[in-house]
């Protein structure tokens, strides 16, 4: 087991179990978080014994770092991981703060046709110190705090819940990496019923729901998901979230040149979503080789934003990054295990 795996209450029963002090759990967590420590040998307060222990039961390691791309204002990150598999991680920077979006599997089974990392089918999950360890090693590449997390990197973070709500625990507590629950989003492709287990969790953490099409035609092509959950069933599940905790929901849509980016789509899409307290992020398409899907033009794409502003929804258009860099999720992975 690795420690980073530990919530703060996972911790402190640990430290209970062994007859020992609740207070360690808090000392260990600021020595991990806080003051980043990367050998136990630094920490200096607790005593050589119990250490001894901790270091007997959990190991302290982190990720391997193997590449970096850099553009400006983004960071591409290639991880390898013990098993030798990798996963990426992207840094972006905006005025309001340095944002990372990362990983939550090795792969990914939703089978989304216009995306690489479904390209690649899911090998596992990652265990919640993979997840923690990312923005760690981040931060110290970066030299700077990272003050907004996505899960939306490689894989369908709903298909990895458990490890995933205690990552949220842990870089959300103030003695973790203290990120505001605000500052934390979730992405999801449309699996109803975590969307409605996870109305009940009780961090305020964002949800996003990548929809790229407005209805069940379309998205059953592009997106195999909708077969099991259609539009109906998701667009319901969603008004429970929203009646449950109040928060509003954000709805990602790729443009995909002809297929999901015409007139009538834009139409279609403020007639399905325009009674939910929500925004749309319009998202222009990172092009690979790999895939046959092709960017929507920079003309079609502001007709389609004008529609549904023209309807009265909230919605932008996401600032593209990495026009230098393997900008597509999973492109780099693919590069590194396809060479």
């Amino acid at each position: 087991m690795n420690i980073y795996n530990l919530t703060r209450d996972e911790m402190e029963e640990y430290f209970v179990k062994l007859g020992s002090k609740k207070f360690h759990a808090d000392q260990l967590f600021s020595w991990l978080y806080e003051k980043r420590i990367s050998s136990i040998s630094e920490i200096t307060n607790i005593k050589k014994e119990l250490l001894n222990q901790v270091s007997s039961d959990y190991s302290f390691s982190k990720l391997n770092l193997v590449q970096v791309e850099r553009d400006v204002d983004v960071c591409k990150y290639l991880f390898e991981l013990s098993d030798g598999e990798h996963i990426e991680a992207v840094l972006m920077m905006h005025d309001y703060g340095n944002s990372v979006c990362i990983s939550s599997q090795v792969g990914c089974n939703m089978g989304c046709r216009f995306c690489e990392s479904g390209r690649r089918k899911k090998v596992r999950n990652l265990e919640t110190w993979e997840m923690v360890t990312q923005l760690l090693m981040i931060e110290e590449d970066l030299g700077m705090r990272v003050s907004h997390v996505v899960v939306m990197g490689i894989g369908e973070p709903f298909d990895n819940y458990d490890n995933l709500l205690k990552f949220f625990l842990i870089i959300n507590h103030p003695k973790g990496l203290a990120i505001g629950a605000r500052h934390i989003t979730v992405s999801t492709c449309g699996i109803v019923p975590k969307i409605l287990e996870f109305s009940n969790f009780p961090l305020q953490i964002n949800l996003a729901i990548s929809l790229h099409a407005p209805n069940d035609e379309l998205r059953n092509q592009i997106m195999p998901i909708n077969k099991v959950y259609p539009l109906k069933e998701l667009i319901h599940a969603l008004e429970i979230y929203l009646e449950k905790t109040n928060r509003r929901i954000t709805f990602e849509y790729i443009l995909l040149s002809g297929v999901n980016d015409t007139d009538s789509c834009a139409l279609e899409l403020a007639r399905l979503v325009g009674h939910l307290n929500c925004y749309i992020n319009l998202i222009p398409y990172n092009e690979t080789n790999n895939l046959e899907f092709r960017r929507s033009n920079t003309v079609q794409i502001m007709k389609f934003y004008d529609i549904l502003k023209k309807n009265r929804l909230n919605v932008t258009i996401r600032r593209e990054f990495g026009s230098k860099i393997s900008a597509a999720c999973g492109q780099l992975r693919s590069k590194k295990e396809e060479l």
